[in-house]
């Protein structure tokens, strides 16, 4: 039995329907709209409510979870507590000051206290973390190989437990990086400038990242947000990634003169 901890996004619902196939497995829905309610294994949960999630886990003898989806930070004055809630949400609370990277630290280590391990989502779905390589008709040129360079250098001079997953660079300068809105959120900032793709979207895992949560991810939607933006191409990490309908990405990006690369 698997505890499958699930968040906000679509990557959730993919998971599921591998591990369906795989595991026994018990859902703790922690999505606003309760996404999962109509699985008879699923729990809709507070983030708050640390008793009852580990009572669940345990209850169904669950000495695994994996993570996956986006799970909105709260708003922790009108947040509902149980006991052990009231307990642990002083770590929680301090932990926030420091990112989103930190807040699922936190939590990975109150679970690892109650004899939980965390593993990667990646055991499960290995075929969508990308390896290295150019997955497209279309190639960085020169120039889009200064703007990545540009990207990572802003990515890694990001603090230690720094939000911050995503960078977009064009003609040598870093226009914006991601915020917790998200990648979504950074990419609307952009303008496009010209009918010609110019410009990168470098993902890469957060420093100090805890790599069995939160990967980078992207997908069809990713691609299509990135043409609205006048964008030319994503670079992301190696096997450090989520990759979602990849066939049909790779099939967008050549018809729209895009790139995908994975270094």
């Amino acid at each position: 039995m698997i505890g499958l901890i699930f968040g906000e996004t679509e990557f959730p619902k993919y998971i599921l329907k591998k591990i369906k196939k795989k595991s026994k497995y018990v859902i703790i829905d922690l999505t606003k709209k309760k996404i999962f309610k109509k699985d008879k294994n699923s729990y809709s949960v507070s983030i708050g409510q640390f008793g009852k999630i580990i009572s669940i886990l345990k209850s169904k003898n669950c000495k695994k979870v994996l993570f996956a989806g986006k799970v909105t930070k709260p708003n922790f004055k009108s947040i509902k507590l149980d006991f052990k809630g009231i307990y642990y949400m002083p770590k929680i609370i301090k932990s926030s000051k420091l990112g989103d990277a930190a807040i699922l630290k936190q939590i990975i280590n109150i679970l690892k206290k109650e004899k939980i391990q965390t593993v990667s989502s990646n055991k499960f779905t290995p075929e969508i973390s990308l390896p290295k390589g150019n997955y497209t008709t279309i190639k960085p040129n020169a120039s889009d190989k200064k703007d990545i360079l540009c990207g990572q250098k802003a990515l890694k001079k990001s603090g230690n437990f720094s939000f911050t997953q995503g960078a977009i660079c064009r003609n040598n300068k870093i226009l914006t990086i991601e915020g917790i809105g998200g990648t979504q959120k950074m990419i609307k900032k952009v303008k496009k400038i010209t009918k010609f793709p110019n410009g990168i979207l470098i993902k890469f895992p957060k420093k100090r990242q805890d790599l069995r949560v939160d990967l980078p991810t992207v997908g069809l939607e990713t691609l299509k947000q990135c043409k609205m933006a006048g964008l030319k191409g994503i670079v992301l990490k190696h096997k450090l990634n989520i990759f979602l309908n990849k066939s049909q990405s790779v099939q967008y990006a050549n018809r729209h003169k895009m790139f995908i690369l994975i270094k």
